[in-house]
């Protein structure tokens, strides 16, 4: 500090408003604190030192005082216990007093000494045959209170004594009573001895070992005997340590029994059924578990703290398997025993539907069968759930949960749940039958989304009465206008979440898999399963539904069909929505297919009734939720609308390749007498960007002289017309015809054509070049095979056009009265193409496996599967990788089978002559009114249907109209004078026409009978484009 030459010294100010004062007597405070926490430290420590040290003197004390008694009782009593006599199990006697005091079961020594007690303790019983009085003496009751204490104490010892010891003893632990001189043997047969349900005491000591979580050493026990290889061999006889869990297990729930309630954690459920397959090692066990009164305890008590079980759960053996998993393997395969009981209460069915289907969501999905994997590339289920690495369970756990999910279960299980539920009475408990249904669904659709559901759907459909009780249900809440809230049983739907979302999502596969056998005469004849007119009503249900989820109020917003297990576990609901939305659409396609057979309803009923032109110009935009609903429901929408979406995509992709540009670089020279040599050599050269853009042509006749006439589509499209003719004649052997004269490949085209893969790729490129460039073509295929093109899977119900007889042999087997296996059927089919007969197993081992009455839905299948699926697939996989070249699956999604037919052929509506003459235009001096024009339309009505085509054909090239009317015709239809005045030398002409501009170039003819003349002999004389 410098001098100022002020003398004065200048007063410190605190800018925090605070003085010297003040701040110093903070920091005074902040010190004592500091010291009174040090202070209040240093006697924690040094009470928990005394608190140490006192427990260790006392240790150290009783273990002194141990081995002073240990050697005073060796004393008295001798190293092996050579000194016992009965009356040394007395209250008088010191000997179990002393034992009982210094036991260790770490100690070798005290363990041999508890070995040799139980070895004198059953020989004592079984001489004398009274063990109460070898504990008590004369009177029990004046006794009792030591005695209990010591007995208690002495199960507990051996029971600690085998648990202690397990690894070193691993190869004992699996023994049973007759191995009499094994120290294990010995020790648990003493605990069976004193855990006899006669004794006085039983309750006491249960209550006794269930208070020291005796079930979490016994699970240590067995998960470490099941490691020994004696467990792989056992000889069928009861195990001793299976006889101990006998005794124990009962005694909960008993209606004498006072047991204490016992944490959930520490419960036979949580640490004993959550060992891998528990009734393979303990089946005795099992028959116990079974008894209805213990099963329904055990299942309450877990239906109680289902949502917690989670928590409750030891921790997993290994990744493979998980509790969860063990545990539901275990229930199940107890559940069907119990179910079947004649006592067994809708509570009990109602806790093991909760339960299953808990533990069922924590499953990751079981992958199928060999047979169901070979067929999942054409599975009718298309959601993807994508498994999460390192939740992959055992093969054998998981074979154990799915063989326990069999029909008997179901059946009960459904039967029980179902027994109060009205199937057509007035009288019914709705609230109860509301919980039945949400129960029975809420479990469904959990073994829906985990199981494979092939032979699960088979049972529901077929062996349980599940169809008809959801349907009448259904149509109860929909005539009512009231359904039921299911969100009380699925806690995170929200509460105004719909009632028919649990219904339908478990009704919907259940039933379209019922469908997939149902033949044509029970489905329209007998109506079963549904009236027509309960399916009608039903198409409206589902119709409302799928519109209300996917447009009106959805969930949330839908993208696509895809949900990974991530997301299914963190937003159920959204899962929940899309699979009802699946379900739903992929029911209605079904039904509508139906009714494409033989209609029974009308085909507006399958169409959403808000379908408006917003909503058309929507679903053309990707991602919008229009478009996603012409994704997964088109049947929503109109026909009509989705065939101009349909033709503006295709227009979009024509002028994306400048297809209808004046010079093309692909220019055929086609000879008509070898038109498919030439098509199929010259479009196989063919680039995929090359097949898009246009192809011009020229035909040569018979004489090698080119056609006149400059190709300006009409051309292409009578060659279009031509090659389609020729390639599809089941004269050259690719294709074959059903008895209603449909085509579908010929399955031994391989033997009559070497190269025929390569032309069934080159004919499915041929019909989708013809659909790209809008030329429809008389090409009739069947069903059947139409549904390959939408890569879908056919049924019985598609066999009736194939082989008639053979869709009769299988109805007859389905519903033959009796013995099928009589009939000495096997599972193998004789395939007979140009009489070379082959023999083909349905299954592996198909030729020793007999058809039988558990068995014949499945063969049907097969069969059926065989002949419309397995012996096409080459043909129609090479044909549609032809045909994806130029048309995109989403395109084709949108339309169904018969739908697919008209946009290949068109169909006779499309031949309205009226149509035409309202969208015609006229030259040359011809109108409307001119009288040439009227006479031609005259003529032109009272042809027949084939004059009429080959009319179309002769003009525009193609015999077939566009598929939404005349309207559509590019460019319009035109009739043009030709000849000038109306001389003799001009109406002698025959009329001609220019087919790429649609154009009809007709005389003035005179008369109604010479215009009808030379028209007939035009369109009849089928010479090519020479006379154009």
């Amino acid at each position: 500090m410098f001098f100022t030459g002020d003398p004065t010294t200048r007063k410190r100010v605190d800018l925090g408003g605070r003085s010297t004062k003040e701040r110093d007597a903070q920091k005074l405070l902040e010190q004592t604190r500091k010291e009174r926490n040090r202070r209040l430290m240093q006697r924690q420590q040094n009470s928990a030192a005394l608190k140490i040290q006192k427990f260790f003197r006392g240790r150290k004390s009783m273990a002194t005082e141990r081995s002073k008694v240990r050697q005073d009782f060796c004393k008295t009593y001798g190293n092996k216990c050579q000194n016992v006599d009965r009356h040394c199990f007395e209250p008088g006697s010191g000997f179990l007093q002393q034992l009982l005091f210094f036991f260790k079961a770490q100690n070798m020594g005290d363990v041999m000494l508890l070995v040799e007690t139980c070895r004198l303790l059953q020989n004592f019983v079984h001489s004398s045959g009274d063990i109460v009085s070898l504990f008590s003496g004369t009177v029990y009751s004046s006794e009792h209170s030591l005695v209990d204490v010591r007995v208690k104490k002495l199960v507990l010892a051996c029971i600690e004594a085998v648990h202690h010891n397990r690894n070193h003893l691993k190869d004992q632990l699996l023994v049973t009573s007759q191995e009499a001189n094994v120290s294990t043997t010995l020790l648990l047969e003493a605990v069976v001895l004193l855990l006899d349900p006669k004794l006085p005491w039983v309750c006491k000591i249960v209550s006794f070992l269930l208070q020291r979580n005796v079930f979490t050493l016994f699970r240590e026990i067995v998960t470490t005997a099941k490691e020994s290889p004696k467990a792989q061999c056992l000889t069928g006889n009861t195990l001793s340590l299976e006889r101990v869990l006998m005794l124990i297990v009962p005694h909960v729930g008993h209606e004498l029994c006072h047991c204490p309630v016992v944490d959930p954690l520490w419960s036979f459920s949580s640490q004993i059924l959550t060992i891998p397959f528990l009734w393979q090692l303990f089946p005795n066990l099992k028959t116990v578990f079974a008894n209805p009164t213990l099963s329904q305890h055990y299942i309450h008590q877990m239906a109680f703290c289902v949502q917690n079980l989670a928590n409750v759960l030891p921790a997993d053996m290994s990744s493979e398997f998980a509790s969860y998993a063990c545990l539901l393997g275990n229930t199940l395969e107890t559940a069907s025993v119990a179910l079947s009981q004649p006592n067994c209460s809708f509570e009990m069915a109602l806790g093991i539907a909760s339960v299953a289907t808990f533990l069922l969501e924590t499953l990751p999905p079981v992958k199928s069968s060999e047979r169901e994997n070979e067929q999942s590339s054409l599975d009718e289920d298309d959601m993807i759930i994508d498994e999460a690495p390192g939740l992959v369970l055992n093969r054998a756990l998981e074979q154990q949960i799915t063989n326990a999910m069999d029909t008997r279960f179901l059946l009960q299980l459904t039967n029980v749940l179902f027994h109060q539920v009205s199937l057509g009475s007035q009288s019914y408990d709705e609230e109860k039958e509301a919980v039945a249904i949400g129960a029975a669904c809420y479990f469904l659709y959990a073994t829906f989304n985990t199981l494979p559901l092939e032979r699960i759907m088979t049972i529901l459909a077929y062996r349980t009465e599940l169809v008809t009780v959801l349907w009448n249900y259904m149509k109860r809440c929909h005539e009512n206008q009231k359904w039921s809230s299911m969100s009380k049983l699925l806690p995170y739907l929200p509460g105004d979440a719909p009632g028919w979302l649990l219904p339908l999502v478990v009704f919907c596969p259940v039933y379209k898999h019922m469908l997939m056998i149902v033949d044509n005469e029970e489905f329209y004849e007998r109506e079963k399963p549904l009236s027509l007119q309960d399916i009608r009503l039903l198409i409206i249900i589902l119709k409302q539904a799928l519109w209300q989820l996917l447009w009106v109020n959805p969930l949330t917003p839908s993208t696509g069909k895809s949900i990974s297990n991530e997301t299914s576990k963190e937003n159920p609901v959204e899962l929940i929505q899309n699979r009802v939305g699946i379900v739903v659409s992929e029911l209605l396609s079904q039904l509508q297919d139906w009714n494409n057979r033989r209609q029974f309803t009308s085909s507006a009923d399958f169409q959403a009734d808000a379908v408006n032109d917003y909503f058309i110009s929507q679903a053309v935009i990707h991602s919008t939720r229009a478009n996603y609903i012409l994704k997964q429901a088109p049947f929503l929408i109109p026909f009509t609308s989705r065939v101009k979406i349909f033709t503006t995509q295709l227009a979009a992709a024509r002028q994306s390749q400048g297809s209808h540009g004046i010079f093309s670089r692909n220019r055929f020279r086609i000879r008509r007498d070898h038109i498919l040599e030439d098509a199929y050599n010259q479009m196989s050269a063919l680039s995929e960007d090359d097949l898009r853009g246009s192809i011009r042509v020229t035909f040569v006749n018979e004489l090698g002289v080119e056609e006149a006439g400059i190709d300006g589509g009409g051309i292409f499209k009578d060659f279009m017309e031509n090659i389609a003719r020729a390639a599809f004649d089941v004269q050259y052997g690719l294709f074959k015809e059903t008895s209603d004269h449909m085509l579908y490949p010929n399955p031994g085209s391989g033997m009559i054509h070497e190269q025929h893969l390569q032309f069934f790729h080159f004919l499915g490129s041929l019909l989708a070049k013809a659909m790209f460039e809008g030329i429809l073509v008389d090409i009739p295929f069947a069903t059947f095979f139409l549904s390959k093109l939408k890569q879908k899977y056919n049924y019985l119900n598609d066999l009736p056009s194939l082989d008639p007889e053979l869709y009769r042999h299988l109805i007859f087997l389905k519903h033959y009265k009796g013995d099928i296996s009589e009939l000495e059927l096997y599972f193998v089919i004789v395939n007979n193409e140009y009489g070379e007969k082959t023999e083909e197993e349905l299954l592996p081992g198909g030729k020793d496996l007999r058809v039988t009455n558990e068995n014949v839905i499945t063969f049907i299948h097969l069969v059926s599967n065989h002949r419309l699926n397995f012996q096409i697939r080459q043909q129609s996989s090479h044909f549609l990788r032809g045909f994806q070249q130029l048309i995109q699956k989403e395109w084709i999604d949108m339309f169904n089978e018969h739908e697919l037919q008209v946009l290949i052929s068109g169909s006779l509506d499309s031949l309205d002559i009226e149509d035409l003459r309202n969208n015609a235009n006229y030259a040359g001096g011809y109108h409307s009114g001119h009288y040439v024009v009227d006479m031609f339309w005259e003529v032109l009505k009272s042809f027949s249907t084939e004059n009429q085509k080959k009319f179309l054909k002769f003009v525009t090239g193609c015999s077939r109209g566009p598929l939404l009317g005349f309207k559509y015709l590019e460019p319009l239809f035109c009739i043009q004078r030709a000849g000038g005045s109306a001389t003799d030398e001009a109406v002698d002409r025959l009329p001609t026409s220019a087919t790429c501009m649609n154009l009809l170039k007709l005389p003035p003819y005179r008369s109604k009978e010479q215009l009808e003349t030379k028209v007939l002999y035009a369109i009849n004389a089928e010479a090519g484009f020479d006379l154009s």
